[in-house]
């Protein structure tokens, strides 16, 4: 296997630099995050406070309904005095629902349990396009190199960005990388990572670890061949979510 060593203070403050020097270039100093208590959001947020100040971070909560977990969001936005926000995507869910299975709509669609588990990724990310355009905010993109590897993200949803942070790290560099930041309570980077709607842990979902997954990217192999299969196949046949749209000429 391949060797692989990660510096998680160095990575810290060379992703805070690299992202005043982006925004300086860009025009901006404000940004908009979702915040779902999860260690990606929590990490992002506390780098984007550390580069600009809490007070040009805006982290928005975005329930489906009812959410178990919003006190960990409330205690991210607390713990990095950021500015707060909770807008709750649940009736907007259903009637989306409802217009879809109508029949007067000219036609009906099975319901699918996927299908409908990505609506709440999707929504996120119109209402945050829509604070953040009417604030003047970028949006600040929380997926990280694990979870488009394997393509455990929702295309149009968590993957639409205007810069991404953790984007370059594995689930477990993120990890590391939060411990580092003592503004952030310990527990949320360490808690168990999930989507909050299937009701599963997102290793659960995906049938592998993600230190195999860090394993996969890092050092060539998790160590198994039939594992390393797994992660080759979701690897490839997300390609799609990680590319721009094919044109057909």
């Amino acid at each position: 296997m391949k060797e692989y060593r990660f510096d998680p203070e160095a990575k810290r403050d060379h992703l805070i630099e690299n992202l005043r020097e982006y925004a300086k270039k860009s025009g901006f100093d404000k940004v908009i995050i979702g915040i779902s208590g999860g260690k990606d959001s929590t990490v992002s947020a506390a780098l984007c406070a550390r580069a600009f100040g809490p007070d040009h971070v805006y982290g928005v909560m975005l329930p489906d309904g009812e959410q178990a977990d919003i006190a960990d969001s409330r205690l991210v936005c607390e713990s990095l005095g950021i500015n707060s926000k909770v807008v709750n995507i649940g009736e907007i869910h259903k009637s989306l629902l409802r217009a879809v299975h109508e029949e007067s709509v000219g036609f009906t669609s099975p319901e699918d349990r996927e299908s409908n588990i990505n609506v709440g990724p999707r929504l996120r990310m119109t209402v945050l396009r829509y604070i953040g355009q009417a604030i003047g905010a970028r949006l600040v993109g929380t997926g990280n190199l694990s979870e488009a590897t394997v393509g455990y993200c929702t295309k149009d949803g968590d993957t639409s960005c205007d810069f991404s942070l953790m984007g370059s790290m594995t689930s477990v560099e993120v990890v590391q990388v939060g411990l580092t930041m003592e503004e952030i309570p310990r527990h949320l980077v360490l808690k168990a990572p999930s989507d909050g709607l299937s009701g599963k842990t997102d290793e659960e979902r995906l049938g592998v670890t993600y230190q195999q997954i860090h394993d996969f990217i890092r050092l060539g192999s998790s160590g198994d061949e039939q594992t390393d299969a797994v992660i080759a196949k979701k690897k490839e046949n997300s390609r799609h979510k990680r590319e721009r749209a094919v044109v057909i000429e």
